[in-house]
């Protein structure tokens, strides 16, 4: 595993992270990548920490606190050793959020009693509106204040869209998370690394495997569970995303040295600005196919360039 500097956070992250969405299941009614087991979770956890992996990323919302509890039980006895990123504000599937400062002073205490931990190493903003951390200083305020408490190490904000990113890069964050990959490349093509990049801003890309379909092992006819997401795109949708991979190998040098996911992944780590990748990951397979990537090195310009190119040929985004 090979590793980067989160940008001014100073921490030092795998370059392949782990995604703890889909370990929060369905409890409490929760939408993520459907049931779990949490036996099996905890194995992944840990072997992705024996894979290398140090950088564990979640929410309060994923699960409804379930995934929390997952990280605070699997990662107990390696606490010291592992960087845990949560988030806050997220209230409801239907998107009802809640930034105020008395929220966001509450969620941490009980993010931290889940996680069984006195400290969270980067405590994330969830995909609120913009406007409103631009309207309201108290927001910030409050995060450098419980920073100032050192009940949190490093202050980020998990943001919406790329175009928001451009905003929320000049509001004062050490670290910000954003869609990025093969079918979803607009944090290269409206400046936003470019500008991370020059105010030391770490960035995280999250979705990098566009919900699994780039890994090559699904298509529109494959049965989720009820409690899955994938189920709210249309059959078109979810198809031309898993068809989308084959498009791009012609851009490879050596295309057979890789699996889809390996290969999905080394595309967003061979952008500088990128620190740390979060892929789902539910079990100890899914770690044995995403950790390798890092150890596979990035893509050589020219391919990364000719990717570029086919992205900007086509539309691979067709609505939910």
């Amino acid at each position: 595993m090979q590793y980067r500097i989160l940008g001014a956070t100073g921490l030092r992250v795998s370059e392949i992270g782990f995604g703890a969405w889909g370990i929060g299941g369905d409890a409490k009614g929760a939408v993520a990548y459907g049931p779990t087991d949490d036996g099996e979770s905890k194995k992944a956890l840990r072997h992705a920490f024996d894979a290398g992996v140090n950088f564990f990323d979640t929410a309060d919302f994923y699960g409804f606190g379930h995934s929390e509890e997952m990280l605070g039980a699997g990662l107990a006895a390696i606490r010291s050793h592992v960087i845990i990123a949560t988030k806050v504000g997220m209230l409801d599937a239907a998107g009802n959020q809640d930034f105020s400062t008395g929220h966001i002073r509450r969620s941490l205490e009980q993010s931290l009693k889940r996680l069984g931990t006195d400290y969270i190493d980067l405590y994330q903003l969830h995909s609120p509106p913009i406007s409103l951390v631009e309207s309201n200083g108290e927001i910030l305020d409050c995060l450098k204040s419980l920073q100032r408490e050192g009940k949190i190490r490093s202050i980020g904000i998990s943001v919406r869209s790329p175009a928001e990113g451009l905003i929320a890069a000049n509001l004062g964050f050490q670290c910000l998370q954003v869609n990025f990959n093969l079918l979803d490349q607009r944090a290269a093509e409206n400046g936003l690394f470019e500008i991370c990049q020059k105010k030391n801003i770490g960035v995280i890309g999250r979705t990098p495997l566009c919900f699994g379909f780039l890994t090559g092992q699904y298509t529109s006819q494959n049965k989720f569970a009820e409690s899955d997401h994938r189920n709210r795109w249309k059959p078109a949708q979810r198809d031309k995303w898993a068809g989308a991979y084959p498009m791009f190998l012609s851009a490879l040098r050596d295309p057979g040295t890789q699996t889809p996911a390996q290969f999905a992944l080394r595309f967003c780590l061979s952008f500088p600005a990128i620190s740390s990748v979060i892929p789902g990951m539910l079990t100890a397979a899914h770690v044995d196919d995403n950790t390798p990537a890092s150890n596979l090195g990035v893509l050589t310009d020219a391919e990364r360039l000719a990717i570029m190119g086919i992205y900007k040929e086509n539309d691979f985004f067709l609505g939910p």
